[in-house]
């Protein structure tokens, strides 16, 4: 008796990494180190948040002494974000980037990233997402169109569509009848790219952002 088995399937973590604004210019010395590190870079894009931007991407610091330094930190000029991608990426980025503050990285670990490139606690050079969910949460906001594995099955992926999809879809396709456009397949595509509810807000500063 054969026993079927599932198809394997083929994860490959991922998180945010942050070049911020004061090291921008070393861009290229540190993707060196990213790729000799066994990391592929899958997005990059380089962009400068206002700083009500910064205030949503870092929330749940919101409320602590040093969160108006940081916005105006991670606001003051254009930074560099990227999607690195290897098994275990987040704890192996995070062990890159080594301790959160440059002063005590440069006593500690002082081959890592923080200790080389960063000056003191607040600019402390690169960022690197703390867990999964921060992974999820802060890749969605910098790269809207990605998707971030694994996707849900089952109960999961039927709560999700009731949750997030089928409330949009459903007034899509309401608007959709009243309208009546020649092409209601273009039309329907071009007003779930206007009215998706999971896509950030940013207006971004055109001179600075480049998209690859």
């Amino acid at each position: 008796m054969e026993l079927s088995m599932p198809p394997p399937q083929i994860y490959v973590e991922k998180s945010l990494a942050i070049i911020k604004p004061d090291i921008v210019d070393k861009e290229e010395e540190i993707q060196d180190i990213i790729l000799r590190s066994g990391f592929t870079i899958v997005q990059r894009r380089k962009l400068h948040l206002s700083p009500e931007q910064c205030s949503n991407f870092y929330v749940e610091e919101y409320g602590k002494m040093f969160f108006p330094n940081l916005t105006a930190y991670m606001s003051s000029g254009p930074l560099v974000a990227m999607i690195l991608a290897r098994h275990k990426a987040i704890s192996y980025w995070k062990e890159l980037l080594g301790p959160s503050n440059s002063l005590v990285a440069k006593e500690t670990h002082p081959d890592s990233l923080r200790a080389v490139y960063g000056t003191d606690d607040l600019r402390n050079a690169l960022h690197g997402s703390n867990d999964f969910a921060a992974a999820e949460r802060e890749i969605r906001f910098m790269f809207p169109g990605v998707i971030v594995e694994p996707i849900p099955v089952g109960q999961a992926a039927k709560d999700y569509l009731n949750l997030y999809v089928t409330p949009t879809l459903l007034e899509g396709l309401t608007e959709l009848c009243k309208q009546k456009p020649a092409d209601p397949y273009i039309w329907l595509a071009d007003w779930l790219l206007k009215n998706n509810p999971n896509k950030p807000k940013l207006c971004y500063h055109p001179i600075e952002e480049e998209l690859n």
